[in-house]
């Protein structure tokens, strides 16, 4: 009577004890509608950015990045995603990709390319959006319990077409993509303590948000559900969530307790350093089913082995034995080896051991380095780990795990194998005695604390490794590129407002993340038939300079030799590969080279004109400061050349039609003229502009570009006028006292020598 009394009392306590917290928690009414809009404990904030002009795919410059700050406590996260574009004949129906990640921007590979061998590309979630007919189109993607801090977005069009758009000329349609980040925030979440119950009542389908702080060193977590009650019933119909979401990858934790007693447990080994988890309590038992419950969280930490900082400021001043480490480890359960972090540059750091060489590694506990990425500049860059061994040290049936992790380290060695901790998948490596040397690369690490664990295993015979040792060396950095992009590939340094990120430029065919992929690289043979074509092609221009010395145009046949020879040492400088020639900057060649190449039309044009010879020299001045002036301003805008060009034409065919006016004769007056110099001339310029504005292509460019220089120079020597009839051909007759000469126009001195 007494034990059945005592579970009457206890039922009895646990109603009024449900009643009392619902009454406390009983909301208000709500509109009818969204469920979390009306959900008082939430809080909306919308976050944009500047929208952002897509281009077509052809490196990961070409994709667009946006970044956004996840806040804390956030229960639901809303991509609004809204695409427009112009009108008109050029814009089709194109698909935009856009590509979503946490922690670091995504790893992309539209191209289908090769990575470097060792490369371990994390993975990311991207959606596509299709025009169809539309000017705009909008999506949404939603996240439930997002993580909180960077997400990256990486949006895109297809791959580039081959053909060479000319800036300005053709107009372009233009794609604009316009990122909103809507989040609902809990502003009423409870606090887990360690080891003190925390009571919680469900009701109406609104559910429980609470976090825990996992501090450094800890091991495991065990959250505990007790005393649930629910209409008498045994069962505990409450769905427990734990963690983050990050996409693609999903490692929360569910736990379902309806199929379980009152009493239900989740164990989580190895959880997150250092931070906040959330976890979500959600009822099964329908909206209008009251359930009470209590929830526990127990933490297991974890004893580091670690040097004192007497013995770390003697290491500073002198060497320390490489082998020196924990005598007497059974107290601890991990031993942690401290990493000095150096800044040599932008995204570039190099991580290294305090007060030793190598890492001793033993059977008893793993050994652990620490390398701190979460400084939010840090994810734009390729984190590379190199592992060696000496062979001579290892017996052929042992072995060195290592396992790469972000959060929180790998401990588990022991039992498993899989390097992966309770919300991250990590990076395993292996060294052994026929496999002395590993490596490893991780594009775009994410913003977070990485751990390097090692642990000496013998798999044949446990008991050698139990007085066994090995030292291990590692080689840590952080670089913007792998390999700076080798022989073929350009680092070059991205912005997204203050965010720096690196990518790789690839030439001569060469693709990919590193330019490591040769599935469309040109050999060594055609690398310098290609600089052959470009160079020699320029020689053409002997022509035209020729007919200027003998017709006594000086200036103008300066400019083309100025034009011969930039445009020649620009071409060998500017191929790919091996077959390079440099005699001065790249951005200088290219400057001279397009400027040489406007100078010299806008020259032609205006000798065909035949104007007296001061108004010819004062447009000729005039005009080359205006193109230096305008090419600094855009090298590749179209109308920076045709500008200069269409005046001169207007110029020249203005005076035509004066002198066809007062002579009432067709100008140029000779029938052979036109036929033999001034038709063939404008063909090639014809020709040239053709081939130049819809014909170049990536594949063709070697070719293409050659032969636009063979037509420009030929047109050039067709269209030059003939030389004045009073003068002689090569008229350099007057010599100077000193040696010098000049050329002399028998109908104006230009010159007066005393």
């Amino acid at each position: 009577m007494g034990r059945a009394g005592t579970g009457a009392g206890r039922a009895a306590a646990r109603w009024l004890l449900l009643l009392l917290l619902l009454l406390l928690a009983w909301p208000p009414p709500a509109a009818a509608g969204d469920s979390r809009n009306g959900d008082t404990r939430l809080v909306s904030e919308l976050f944009s950015q500047t929208p952002q002009r897509l281009s077509f795919y052809s490196w990961y410059g070409s994709s667009r990045l946006f970044r956004f700050q996840v806040p804390p406590d956030t229960v639901l996260l809303r991509w609004l995603l809204q695409v427009s574009r112009g009108w008109g004949p050029l814009c089709s129906d194109v698909e935009i990709t856009v590509h979503f990640r946490y922690g670091a921007p995504p790893v992309i590979n539209p191209l289908d390319t090769t990575f470097p061998d060792n490369t371990s590309v994390p993975p990311s979630f991207h959606i596509r959006m299709q025009f169809r007919g539309m000017l705009q189109i909008n999506s949404s993607i939603n996240v439930s319990h997002p993580a909180p801090g960077d997400w990256f977005l990486a949006a895109h069009l297809p791959p580039s077409p081959q053909k060479i758009q000319v800036k300005g000329f053709i107009p372009s349609c233009a794609y604009i993509l316009q990122p909103d980040m809507l989040v609902f925030r809990a502003v009423e979440v409870a606090v887990l303590e360690p080891d003190v119950p925390l009571l919680q009542t469900l009701f109406l389908s609104r559910p429980s948000y609470l976090k825990v702080f996992v501090p450094e060193f800890t091991r495991e977590l065990v959250l505990e559900l007790q005393d649930c009650v629910s209409n008498e019933s045994l069962a505990c119909p409450i769905r427990l969530s734990v963690g983050s979401v990050t996409l693609p990858r999903d490692f929360q934790k569910v736990l379902r307790c309806d199929s379980q007693p009152q009493t239900c447990r989740l164990l989580l080994h190895s959880p997150p350093w250092d931070r906040w988890l959330q976890v979500t309590a959600e009822s099964l038992a329908g909206s209008k089913v009251p359930v009470a419950f209590s929830i526990i969280a127990s933490l297991t930490a974890c004893r580091p082995w670690t040097r004192s900082v007497q013995h770390l400021l003697q290491g500073l001043n002198h060497s320390l034995n490489a082998s020196d480490g924990p005598q007497d480890p059974s107290p601890s359960c991990l031993a942690s080896f401290p990493v000095l972090r150096e800044d040599l540059d932008v995204v570039s750091v190099r991580f290294r051991l305090l007060d030793r060489v190598s890492v001793r590694v033993q059977h008893r506990m793993p050994s652990v380095l620490r390398l701190y990425l979460n400084t939010g500049m840090d994810s734009g860059g390729s984190l590379t780990v190199s592992l060696q061994t000496n062979q001579t040290m290892a017996k052929n049936s042992t072995l060195v795990l290592a396992c790469m992790t972000a959060a929180s380290p790998f401990l588990g060695f022991n039992t498993s194998h899989n390097c992966t901790t309770v919300f991250f998948q990590g990076y395993p490596l292996t060294l052994s005695a026929t496999s002395w040397q590993a490596s490893l690369i991780i594009p775009f690490p994410e913003t977070d604390n990485w751990y390097l664990s090692l642990q000496l295993m013998c798999p044949d015979n446990p008991e050698e490794c139990e007085q066994a040792q090995v030292r291990v060396e590692t080689s840590l950095y952080l670089v913007p590129c792998v390999d700076d992009c080798g022989p073929y590939g350009q680092c070059l340094l991205l912005r997204r407002h203050s965010y720096l990120y690196a990518g790789c430029s690839c030439k001569a065919g060469w693709r990919g993340w590193s330019c490591t992929d040769d599935s469309t690289a040109q050999t060594l043979s055609q690398q310098t038939w290609a600089t052959l074509l470009l160079t020699l092609s320029n020689l053409v221009f002997l022509a035209p300079i020729t007919v200027s010395l003998q017709r006594a145009f000086l200036v103008e046949a300066s400019v083309y030799t100025y034009t011969m020879f930039f445009s020649t040492f620009y071409h060998a400088c500017d191929q790919p590969g091996k077959a390079v020639l440099c005699i001065l900057n790249y951005d200088t060649l290219q400057y001279c080279d397009f400027l040489g190449s406007v100078v010299s039309i806008w020259v032609t044009l205006l000798c065909m004109a035949r104007l007296k010879a001061i108004f010819k020299y004062v447009l000729f001045l005039l005009g080359t400061l205006v193109i230096a002036m305008s090419l600094q301003l855009d090298r590749r805008g179209a109308w920076n050349m045709l500008g200069p060009c269409l005046f001169a034409f207007v110029i020249m065919v203005s005076m035509w039609v004066y002198r066809c006016g007062r002579r009432r004769h067709c100008y140029p007056t000779s029938w052979q003229r036109w036929a033999f110099f001034l038709l063939p001339g404008i063909s090639l310029a014809a020709m040239a502009m053709t081939i130049y504005i819809f014909m170049m292509t990536r594949d063709n460019y070697y070719y293409t570009h050659s032969i636009w220089h063979m037509l420009v120079a030929g047109s050039a020597a067709f269209l030059l006028p003939p030389a004045d009839e009073n003068t002689e051909p090569w008229a350099c007759v007057q010599r100077l006292p000193c040696h010098y000469q000049i050329c002399r126009n028998d109908r104006e001195e230009l010159y007066a020598v005393t």
